[in-house]
């Protein structure tokens, strides 16, 4: 909240089911941008979010359009990330933020990174230099999921590494505790950062 003026333009890049762009609408006008034929057809016809067929290496928008560039769990789906960052960059207008989340740590990569078609997994290093190197300055770095990090690191390690498929069951009971994790989490985000997670929650600037 602290990061995003209301009134803003923002696109959204790789919106999946929605939820994001409809949770981004709080803050201003959204658009979407999204890859997938099928999904993009979805969020016109089901959700009647503001869509835009598209890819993250070309974004169809001329340069300085946006106050907001969000990307949520969408880099590490991207061959060429390096040329995404340098599209966000470009339709960014001066002074505006662009607010990226991404797997973290290589050696977390399991079946499920193959799964969802992903490319790679970052540490924060690898991070800060791909998106430094075009010109933004970093607000703030952090890993998340913080909590959940050993548990998710055990299951994956001996677990998901010795089964091509598996399976998690969610239940309600579960998915409370988790919510209430993730809601304290996001309450200590606001004043430090973590050492360590599953995931990279970053918020950049242009210059």
């Amino acid at each position: 909240d602290n990061y995003i003026a209301r009134e803003n333009r923002i696109l959204n890049l790789g919106v999946a089911t929605g939820e994001t762009s409809l949770m981004l609408n709080a803050y201003g006008e959204v658009l979407s941008l999204e890859y997938d034929k099928e999904t993009y057809d979805f969020l016109k016809s089901k959700k009647g979010i503001n869509a835009v067929l598209g890819s993250a290496t070309d974004i169809p928008f001329d340069d300085n359009s946006f106050d907001c560039i969000c990307c949520f769990d969408v880099l590490e789906h991207i061959e060429n990330d390096d040329l995404a960052v340098q599209e966000i960059y470009r339709c960014l207008k001066p002074g505006g933020v662009a607010i990226i989340t991404v797997p973290a740590y290589n050696f977390l990569w399991s079946n499920h990174d193959i799964e969802m078609h992903h490319f790679r997994r970052y540490n924060k290093f690898q991070f800060n230099k791909i998106f430094t190197k075009h010109g933004f300055s970093i607000l703030k770095l952090s890993y998340f999921n913080f909590f959940l990090f050993h548990p998710i690191f055990l299951f994956r390690f001996f677990l998901s590494k010795k089964k091509k498929n598996y399976e998690v069951f969610s239940y309600g009971f579960m998915n409370k505790v988790l919510y209430q994790i993730f809601r304290f989490e996001k309450l200590l985000l606001r004043y430090t950062n973590f050492p360590y997670g599953v995931s990279i929650l970053s918020i950049l600037k242009k210059s």
